[in-house]
């Protein structure tokens, strides 16, 4: 993401009279809003979390600023986010999408097929979308056969195509 932080949850509505504000959990990991110390707002602000608990779907979080019902309603709305570098640690080989779009995508023999621009969830597999100017979209299996490698840093993402498949059923 451009602001390098990460969005966890969205704020839809205060909770009691103490400044309490229930949460739609917008994340794989729902337990980490127990760990939260603190959370930025859409609009920047730094929100330290005093506690957090489950409810329901929802997640109620008690901000040490915010002390009345009121103060709460100010944030109706409003999407909560972590530091990038606080996001969860993924296990080797498995990636955030927000890391896998906007990358480069590339053949083993170094030809440029587009960018990364939508994933799909297909239930068995993902499906990467990449596209390129003038050209129609590619669709890509996330797959160990197909998907050789993603460097992170690197911007890229090398794949082996089905048509390259072909090939080496042939030899």
């Amino acid at each position: 993401m451009a602001d390098n932080q990460v969005i966890i949850g969205k704020i839809v509505a205060p909770h009691g009279v103490r400044g309490d504000v229930r949460v739609i959990p917008l994340t794989d990991f729902p337990e980490r809003f127990h760990q939260l110390e603190a959370v930025y707002t859409d609009d920047g602000a730094k929100l330290t979390v005093e506690s957090a608990r489950f409810h329901k779907q929802f997640v109620l979080i008690k901000f040490r600023s915010i002390q009345t019902m009121n103060d709460a309603e100010q944030l109706r709305g409003k999407l909560i986010k972590v530091r990038r570098e606080d996001a969860v640690v993924l296990p080797e080989g498995h990636y955030y999408f927000f890391d896998i779009i906007g990358l480069a995508v590339y053949t083993e023999s170094g030809d440029y097929l587009g960018e990364i621009t939508d994933i799909l969830q297909t239930g068995s597999n993902d499906v990467y979308i990449a596209e390129k100017a003038n050209e129609k979209p590619l669709l890509i299996p996330a797959l160990k056969e197909v998907v050789r490698q993603i460097d992170i840093p690197g911007k890229k993402i090398v794949v082996k195509l089905q048509e390259e498949w072909d090939d080496d059923s042939e030899n």
